[in-house]
């Protein structure tokens, strides 16, 4: 497997197996990630194109003294997600998140907890506690400061752990 930089170069000279290499590689997590910011599986597809297609036609932009190229890719693919809420008309009902594959109702609990997050909110746990980020990852992706991630992060957990405080401990089992 190649790494980051080599990969970049090949793409940069329009390479399409390189590409092909980059899209297996992140395109499933990547879609993931879309679906948890928009909250749909079908819209989540076509940021993702559209994010795999900015890079194809226009590839520019990285940096591998600054970050991974998947930091790079999901940088992208948040800025085409912020993209496609501003387009919403604001009068339209809120998007609700998919159920996923998983039945357990712990995983239902986290799933309603995490969509009632702001969207930022929602990107930067996810990111972190999904995805693995670092937080020097975060902030290149976020392109804000690290000390703001960290403060941000901070404020997110504690909307969550209020959140998840709030059901009753029936409710959310024994977890």
């Amino acid at each position: 497997m190649p790494d980051d930089r080599e990969l970049w170069e090949r793409i940069c000279r329009g390479d399409a197996a390189a590409f092909d290499v980059l899209y297996q590689m992140h395109g499933p997590k990547l879609q993931v990630f879309l679906t948890r910011l928009v909250g749909s599986r079908e819209t989540a597809e076509d940021i993702m194109q559209e994010t795999f297609t900015r890079i194809w036609l226009r590839p520019n932009g990285f940096e591998p003294e600054r970050g991974t190229l998947r930091a790079y890719l999901f940088g992208i693919g948040r800025k085409c997600a912020a993209d496609w809420w501003r387009k919403q008309d604001p009068r339209r009902k809120k998007v609700q998140a998919e159920p996923g594959q998983c039945k357990e109702e712990t995983a239902s609990l986290v799933t309603d907890a995490l969509s009632r997050l702001s969207q930022e909110a929602r990107t930067l746990i996810w990111l972190r506690e999904v995805e693995g980020y670092t937080y020097g990852e975060l902030a290149n992706i976020l392109e804000i400061p690290v000390g703001t991630v960290k403060s941000r992060l901070f404020g997110a957990r504690e909307e969550l752990r209020k959140m998840w405080q709030a059901i009753p401990l029936a409710t959310r089992g024994k977890s």
